[in-house]
């Protein structure tokens, strides 16, 4: 091996480390690679951002901003209204569900169609009786599974018909895809409904009655005013006023910064004590209407501003609060909120929202919530207004989940956003221009046509996604420049002259799959692209089949909840712990390379 790559190949293993170690943001991680290749000399500086330029990139964030635009229309709400019907039958619910997901997310963002119909999941759990974990990662394998239908549905497909191009000058067309993608979506979908699910572990909460995600209790800080009626009176006083309003516990005492766990309740409230009270999410707000308690959080000059006001004001107040409405939320990957606690971001004060409790991996924290640091797939149990609580949670980067009482949705201009997208994709499939123009001119008309607003435009592209996409071309390249593509085709060939070719494009497919289930699909379709056309130049192949066999197995990342952001989404929503997924995913796997090898040889020739 050369002194390049040497270099290469260690900033690759360190970055592949850091990624699987997940302690930071893979986007800066992916940024900071680059810059030692270039400080090192094999990334030309004039050569580094290149890649925020690259068709691929472009294309991707234009994806995400249409998916934006369909979801603000309702597109995917019409769709999941019919589900509600389909009755109580598992096979049934995980059929039509996945097969619902995977059509949606062949055109889609997967995470977006996966986010939109996670709510229709949780909805017929609880009108059956059974535990979400039964439908939650069948149907975020779905997504999956959907993405391979067109070139638009995965990063890695639209990556890989960009690396196509460098071979014979023309990139894999929109439905390219398809006859491999079909095949493989309907044995996948089939085996999750029939057999996949069966294989989910047991779960003994079920999220039935209204309490969803087998949470059956939150916790919550509330603060004794100044001006209430129970300042000087015990808490045994407080326990039997509220008994007919509220069902609580009062789990600890805080004052003047020191708790008390399980007080006596002939303890005496004085004012400005906080109380940790566990209760049902309904019994916590009734608990706030009935007493006048107010969240830990809140202004006490506003307080005390208020309790001036006298027995008119306070009504005032009580009359507020009927307006407002409670709702779960998950926390996506990329939110604001990730690593940032409630009192940090003043999330009452900024975004008129009040964080009530919080669950991780199905299980809700019972330490103060103001010292609580959000991470990716939280479930946020958060108080506002009922008109404002669904601009706030897009604000903040959450995906509702379940409301009470609160309507989720925009006006309906289904089939504007249908016809803008249609027409795109059939100048795309016509070759009339090219996939990046197309979807990009899509996108400007959703927000001139009023889908999306510009601000929202914006907010809808994950960027994390667009600067590890960019970072890691260069790198990629860096790769090839140095021999190190050649490299690994090289030992892939050696391996290949003992074995059928189809052995190694299933090997390559293997190896692809496990690098996605580590790190992010899109890394790994980069990595993974040049070294196929390598391999097929060594086997005196096309280069066709190879990349698409990369595609796929970018694409498949089922063993682990850090593969792809549908995986991590549907963890705390399920309550499942990180080897759960390897239970479905891995004969899944199987599943999907038996089947694609022989699709992929009879569709695009070695």
């Amino acid at each position: 091996m050369t002194t390049g790559q040497w270099v290469v190949f260690g900033v690759l293993a360190a970055t592949l480390a850091l990624f699987i170690w997940n302690r930071w943001r893979y986007d800066l991680v992916a940024l900071s690679a680059l810059l030692v290749l270039v400080v090192a000399g094999y990334v030309p500086w004039n050569d580094a951002f290149l890649g925020l330029g690259h068709p691929a990139v472009v294309t991707v964030a234009a994806v995400l901003i249409i998916s934006s635009g369909l979801s603000n229309a309702g597109v995917v709400d019409a769709v999941a209204r019919l589900l509600t019907r389909v009755g109580d039958r598992p096979v049934v619910q995980v059929l039509t569900m996945t097969s619902i997901v995977a059509v949606c997310s062949g055109f889609m963002n997967n995470v977006g169609a996966l986010a939109l119909l996670m709510p229709v999941a949780v909805s017929l759990s609880r009108k059956a009786g059974r535990s979400p974990s039964l439908l939650l990662m069948p149907l975020a394998f779905g997504s999956l599974l959907g993405g391979l239908l067109t070139m638009i549905g995965t990063p890695p497909n639209i990556i890989i018909a960009e690396y196509r191009a460098q071979v014979d000058g023309t990139p894999f067309r929109m439905f390219d895809f398809f006859p491999v993608g079909i095949g493989l979506a309907v044995v996948g979908v089939l085996f999750i409904a029939l057999v996949g699910w069966r294989l989910m572990p047991g779960r003994d909460r079920k999220a039935v009655s209204g309490d969803l995600f087998d949470i059956e209790a939150y916790m919550m800080e509330v603060r004794v005013p100044a001006d209430s009626e129970f300042v000087g009176r015990t808490l045994h006083d407080l326990m039997v006023a509220v008994q007919d309003e509220a069902d609580i516990v009062v789990t600890a005492l805080i004052r003047n910064g020191s708790m008390r766990q399980m007080p006596s309740t002939y303890a005496v409230l004085w004012e400005d004590d906080v109380l940790m009270v566990e209760a049902e999410s309904e019994d916590l707000e009734a608990l706030l209407s009935f007493t006048g308690f107010k969240l830990a959080g809140e202004d006490e000059d506003e307080e005390k501003e208020r309790g001036e006001g006298g027995e008119e004001e306070r009504d005032k107040e009580r009359k507020r609060k009927k307006d407002l409405t409670l709702a779960e939320a998950v926390v996506a990957p990329g939110s604001m909120l990730v690593g940032m606690t409630p009192s940090r971001l003043q999330m009452r004060e900024r975004y008129g929202v009040n964080v009530l409790a919080v669950a991780r991996r199905g299980e809700r924290l019972d330490q103060p919530l103001s010292k609580t640091s959000f991470v990716a797939g939280d479930v946020l149990l958060m108080q506002g207004d009922e008109n404002e609580l669904q601009e706030s949670l897009r604000a903040l980067g959450c995906l509702p989940l379940a409301s009470r009482g609160l309507r989720i949705g925009r006006p309906r201009k289904l089939l504007l956003a249908g016809g803008i997208f249609v027409v795109a994709l059939v100048l795309i499939a016509l070759e009339i221009i090219s996939a990046a123009v197309g979807l990009v001119a899509a996108a400007v008309v959703m927000v001139l046509s009023g889908l999306i607003s510009p601000r929202e435009m914006y907010k809808s592209v994950d960027w994390p996604i667009i600067i590890l996409l960019a970072a890691m071309l260069p790198i990629g390249q860096a790769l090839e420049s140095t021999g190190g593509t050649q490299l690994i085709a090289d030992g892939l060939l050696d391996i290949g002259h003992s074995v059928p070719p189809a052995a190694t494009l299933a090997i390559l497919m293997i190896a692809v799959m496990l690098l996605s289930n580590v790190v992010n699909n899109a890394a790994a379709a980069v990595l993974a692209a040049p070294v196929a056309i390598a391999l097929a130049q060594g086997m005196g192949v096309s280069a066709d089949p190879l990349l698409m066999g990369v595609g796929v197995g970018a694409s498949s990342a089922f063993l682990t909840p850090v593969g792809h952001q549908s995986n991590m989404l549907v963890m705390a929503p399920g309550g499942y712990r990180f080897g759960d997924y390897w239970r479905m995913g891995l004969p899944l796997s199987i599943v999907v390379v038996a089947c694609a090898v022989p699709l992929i040889m009879l569709v695009w020739p070695l």
